[in-house]
């Protein structure tokens, strides 16, 4: 059947299109520590869970300061479904933000939002401290600090097995090396969208922690301090949220209006891409076959980024397909008929 055909049909299931980008959960979600269940308490870590989610949502650390949302910082309930708390150590406040209002009050002030569809990351974290050295492996209780930055900061976070092998591949050189590729090639089974290597170091009572990302063919890196492991840990992950985030947002003011066109469409692809392109606007303008015409408002740069978590390739100018003019609609009478309508050219084209 015709994949235009299946459009139609709007009571099929759909299955979600396996692809390394994963969908953040718990985006809305934010816990803040805090020192009793006091209205004051309550009310400053509320507002400091609005700054986490602002942050999570744009990658812009000036963005919850922004005059568009200082009625929403007056009264930060307008966005909140539901609070509270939770017992520790340590104890939290839990704030649930209502996912609709919060993109239409960021929105209305103007800001960039990153989707919930975010790179999947590998992360390779070795701990040296007074105890010795050590990889930080899946299930492992050192993961736990990591898992709660990632969490916080909004990023997809997996962890290696820690096994001989990957202990063996995963040493302070490798990670603070400017070659990746030892640490690519261990990485093969995981199948992340992004490589994370950290090595973290305890020295006077305090932690710091050198770290590099690689994502495609780009490259971030940056060292951070903290008290503590789960401090550095939260500084490694904010790092990497302010880094990643400008590659994926769509900036209002700074985006324009594309037609993307992508072939090898199918159901379960559509509901994929109809995800990924949510932050874009993405809204079909035709369909041909097995090829689909959006149109978008974002950057190229950011598109091609966005498209490139569902593995998506960018198809050269040169194998393009010629798009089939438009026939119009033929007369009653016996009037000349029009020349058909050019069709529209797409910006940006791309297959799976």
């Amino acid at each position: 059947m015709r994949f235009c055909k299946f459009l139609l049909v709007s009571c099929l299931s759909v299955v979600s299109l396996v692809s390394q980008a994963e969908t953040v959960k718990g985006l809305y979600l934010v816990r803040e520590p805090v020192n009793g269940q006091s209205p004051e308490e309550r009310d400053q870590a509320t507002q400091r869970a609005l700054d986490t989610l602002v942050l999570r949502l744009t990658g812009d650390p000036k963005a919850a300061q922004s005059p568009g949302l200082a009625a929403i910082r007056k009264d930060p309930q307008q966005i909140i479904s539901q609070y509270g708390f939770e017992a520790g150590p340590p104890e939290v406040l839990k704030v649930d933000f209502d996912p609709g209002t919060t993109e239409q009050a960021l929105r209305r002030a103007g800001l960039a939002m990153w989707g919930a569809n975010r790179p999947s990351i590998l992360g390779w974290w070795l701990n040296d401290s007074t105890e010795g050295s050590s990889l930080v492996g899946d299930g492992q209780a050192s993961a736990a600090p990591l898992r709660r930055a990632a969490q916080h900061r909004g990023l997809p976070l997996r962890l290696p097995l820690a096994d001989l092998n990957e202990q063996i591949v995963a040493t302070a050189p490798n990670l603070e090396g400017a070659d990746p590729a030892p640490l690519h090639a261990a990485s093969e089974r995981y199948n992340a969208d992004a490589l994370l290597a950290v090595h973290a170091m305890e020295e006077g009572g305090q932690w710091q922690a050198k770290w590099q990302l690689w994502l495609g063919d780009k490259k971030e890196a940056g060292s951070v301090q903290g008290a503590d492991q789960a401090a550095v840990a939260d500084a490694v992950m904010l790092a990497v949220n302010e880094r990643l985030a400008p590659r994926f947002v769509a900036r209002p003011g700074a985006s324009s209006e594309q037609l993307l066109e992508v072939q090898g469409m199918n159901l379960e692809r559509y509901a994929s891409l109809g995800r990924l392109l949510e932050p874009f606007g993405g809204r079909v303008r035709s369909v041909d076959g097995d090829r689909i015409l959006y149109r978008v408002n974002g950057s190229v740069d950011q598109l091609r980024a966005q498209l490139s978590l569902a593995r998506l390739q960018e198809a050269p100018a040169g194998q393009a397909p010629v798009p089939a003019p438009v026939a119009p609609v033929q007369p009653t009478t016996g009037s000349p008929v029009p020349a058909a309508a050019p069709a529209p050219i797409p910006q940006l084209r791309f297959r799976w």
